[in-house]
């Protein structure tokens, strides 16, 4: 038996919901099992692929007082009190399309050092991120581009920019458009995640910032 039985457009939909509370409950009801359930079950591999102890945190939206959510989903990070200031793994739903990425966002202290760590090994990067894996520089718009359409010179801005711009981010990985036979099939879905998150450890491994406590030694 699969982890998840899939995604169905009824998950889909749930972002068409008008008002915080309907929506909100079309989210809890529809697709956060889901997202806890792929949270449990990649949370060792994750581990065992970054060589850092990974933990699950499902989105709850609990700040917000007025506007629905466009976007749900379950990150993966080195801490277990969150996720937002460290290079993280996200699975998510907009409206139009699951996503999956490896991220760093501008609450991450972290980003200048995984910048240098990206501008190092860009070759390596290009080399092991397939042309069809896309980038983002925000994680709240769900607009992305290809690594085919951005090549180097665009990779590259965006680990500069992610360097010296204040809220800057970078976010890499995949989208699979909600009409993609793929999300209803459960088995199916977990081998394109599992191919996806192999390829994005090693992104995270290459990108990982210099820890503390090896500065002290």
């Amino acid at each position: 038996m699969s982890v998840i039985s899939g995604f169905t457009q009824e998950d889909f939909d749930v972002f068409a919901i008008e008002g915080l509370d309907a929506r909100m409950e079309g989210i809890k009801t529809n697709i956060r099992p889901k997202l806890e359930a792929l949270g449990q079950h990649y949370a060792p591999s994750l581990s065992m692929a970054t060589g850092n102890e990974m933990f699950t945190h499902v989105a709850k939206h609990a700040r917000r007082t007025v506007n629905p959510p466009d976007d749900t989903w379950v990150a993966w990070a080195a801490d277990k009190r969150g996720y937002k200031k460290h290079p993280h793994f996200q699975i998510g739903l907009w409206g139009t399309h699951l996503f999956v990425w490896y991220a760093v966002i501008y609450e991450s202290p972290a980003k200048g050092q995984v910048s240098q760590a990206m501008r190092t090994h860009l070759e390596e990067i290009l080399s092991i991120v397939p042309d069809h894996f896309r980038w983002s520089p925000d994680h709240m718009q769900p607009a992305s581009a290809s690594s085919a359409e951005l090549g180097k010179e665009g990779v590259m801005k965006l680990v500069d920019r992610l360097a010296s711009v204040k809220k800057a981010e970078i976010l890499c990985g995949i989208n699979i458009d909600r009409h993609d036979p793929v999300l209803a099939d459960g088995g199916a879905l977990l081998a394109r995640l599992d191919e996806t998150f192999a390829i994005l450890a090693k992104l995270y491994r290459i990108a990982q910032p210099t820890p503390v406590s090896s500065l002290l030694v």
